[in-house]
């Protein structure tokens, strides 16, 4: 389905719970969030039925989040679901690695068709301060395991200053000797990270140009984001950009959040979201299809993070990545 600007939204982010095992510290505080109550939590069965009528809009590829979305039981056996729906043609998992191991086999098992591992540092002691907490090794473990078994695996990777910002060298020959895809995304003024300080990644690219001039770009398609690839001639792997801040890339956004709760945002920047909760609750296919093409038509031409900040006290966890 085409927008006012015509752009086809083919892609949705669903976030199946804002429940996180980790507390990073541009995404939530410390303590935590309030959380939505359970009871208003989208069950696996109303995420079907709006997956149903998202395909009969044109959306197709859909991506699994959180909070954390392996947290919740049962997540494998959904995206098996979501798989069967017919006309999807792609459903991914963002995850922060810590329980991924042990779902492996269940998410290959469901025709998973990508893992995310978002990871911000390669040191142990710096990893856990970032995540108030989390362990490395499992992560790594977990990525190694996912990319023999043949899962694509990507590593999304936020660099500030003063915190991490020396890590882009060990990112980025991760993904030359490892042969997967590390994408370095510029940080956005949205809750908790509106007060860290990230790297552009025009100042990145620079950087890495310096260790290998022979850099050049990546025309091989990875996914349905908006990323720009760089590679190595005769390397697996690649590094890739999602620079939000430096370089807008509304006028190809394809894509909508929906929340766990059951909001669909067309736009990180903005308060405006369709809530699905009446439609869902009426039974009416028809109004559940007409709910999700208005969420279409509210996209705006573009955010406007370089003039304001994002939703007012929302955070990441609660949007859904």
């Amino acid at each position: 389905m085409k927008d006012l600007f015509d752009r086809d939204i083919e892609y949705m982010r669903i976030s199946i719970t804002d429940r996180c095992n980790l507390r990073c510290r541009y995404c939530m505080p410390a303590e935590g969030i309030e959380k939505v109550s359970m009871s208003r939590i989208l069950t696996y069965e109303e995420i079907l039925r709006i997956c149903r009528q998202a395909v009969v809009l044109g959306i197709t590829r859909f991506k699994v989040t959180g909070g954390e979305p392996l947290v919740r039981r049962g997540c494998p056996d959904l995206i098996r679901a979501m798989k069967e729906v017919p006309g999807v043609e792609q459903v991914t998992l963002t995850t922060n690695g810590q329980l991924l191991e042990p779902y492996l086999d269940e998410l290959r098992a469901a025709g998973v068709d990508g893992i995310n591992v978002s990871l911000d540092s390669l040191r142990e002691e710096r990893y856990a301060e970032i995540t108030r907490g989390g362990k490395l090794q499992p992560v790594l473990s977990a990525i190694a395991k996912a990319k023999a078994s043949g899962i694509p695996v990507k590593v999304n990777c936020l660099l500030q200053k003063d915190l991490n910002e020396d890590e882009y060298l060990a990112f980025a020959k991760m993904a030359f000797d490892q042969g997967i895809l590390v994408r370095f995304i510029e940080i956005m003024p949205v809750g908790f990270g509106d007060a860290e300080e990230g790297m552009s990644n025009e100042e990145v690219l620079l950087l890495l140009r310096e260790k290998w001039p022979e850099l050049e770009p990546d025309e091989r398609v990875h996914g349905n984001g908006p990323a720009v690839y760089m590679r190595i001639p005769g390397k697996e792997g690649a590094v890739g950009f999602i620079s939000a801040m430096h370089e807008k890339f509304c006028d190809r956004c394809n894509r909508l959040r929906l929340t766990s709760h059951g909001r669909v945002q067309p736009c990180l920047c903005y308060e405006d979201a369709v809530d699905l909760r009446p439609a869902l609750e009426s039974r009416s296919e028809e109004k559940l299809r007409q709910a999700l093409a208005s969420a279409v038509m509210a996209k705006p031409a573009g955010h406007c993070f370089e003039d304001r900040e994002g939703p007012e006290g929302k955070s990441m966890v609660e949007i859904g990545g």
